[in-house]
Order: structure tokens, then sequence, then C-alpha cells
């Protein structure tokens, strides 16, 4: 299992699997830069919270204050390390497998919107959005 981010929100995640490890992580490394996500980042943390699910394991993302650090397992701390996420709390419930953990939580980051996509995709303004 292979994370691959770029620090400046973009995500993606690939599974190889190969007689040899090099092999194994080049198929990996390939596969997660095909697959890559773009995850909107607002001041070093996430715009809203949300939830995302993989099989048996559910992944909860809440955005934190500056200076908070990223509170997550193992799993989930890579995924948002490579995101370029700063601070962020995050839960996981279900199953502790890494690669479900991992699915689950790229499934939450691409559910997140920004206010101003939410926005246009409703074809209204900030303003109209906000009040």
């Amino acid at each position: 299992m292979v994370v691959v981010g770029d620090g400046k929100g973009r995500i993606g995640c690939g599974y190889g699997k190969a007689n040899e490890v090099p092999p194994s992580v080049q198929k990996a490394q390939k596969q997660a830069s095909r697959g890559m996500i773009a995850v909107p980042i607002v001041e070093g943390s996430i715009p809203h919270q949300v939830w995302g699910h993989y099989g048996a394991a559910k992944v909860l993302l809440i955005p934190a204050g500056a200076g908070t650090g990223i509170i997550a397992g193992e799993a989930v701390r890579s995924v948002c390390e490579a995101t370029g996420i700063h601070d962020i709390l995050t839960k996981s419930y279900g199953t502790n497998n890494p690669v479900t953990l991992v699915k689950a939580t790229i499934d939450a980051l691409s559910k997140l919107r920004t206010v101003e996509q939410v926005a246009a995709l409703r074809g209204m303004s900030i303003e109209e959005l906000t009040v």
C-alpha cells in the first residue's frame, strides 16, 4: 500500500502485488499517481466535518484550529500529511485494517467542498449561501 501526495492538496493511494517488494511498490506508486484527487485545504485544515467509509472502516474528519496538529492513527495520519493538512482531528470506527482506513480517509477527503464550490454548484452567490 502506497500513499502519494504533493503536500498542496492532491492525494492518491495505490496497492500493488508482486513476488518482490520493489516491483510491488512501483505498481502501487503508478496506480496512486494515476488516481490522485484534489482536496480543498482552508488555513491548514479542512473546510468542514466529513465522514468517509470503505468496507468495515469508517472515518470522521473534523477541522481543527491552527497549532493543533494531526490527531490521528498511523494510516489516517499518513494520508493527511501527504495531502498537506496540518491541523485536523480524526476518529476511526470499525476495522483497524490500514488499507481500508486509507481508502475510507480518501473517500472522506473526496467529499470535501469549499463555500465557493458549493455556491457555484447551486448557482448562488456566497452571500446568498451564507445567509
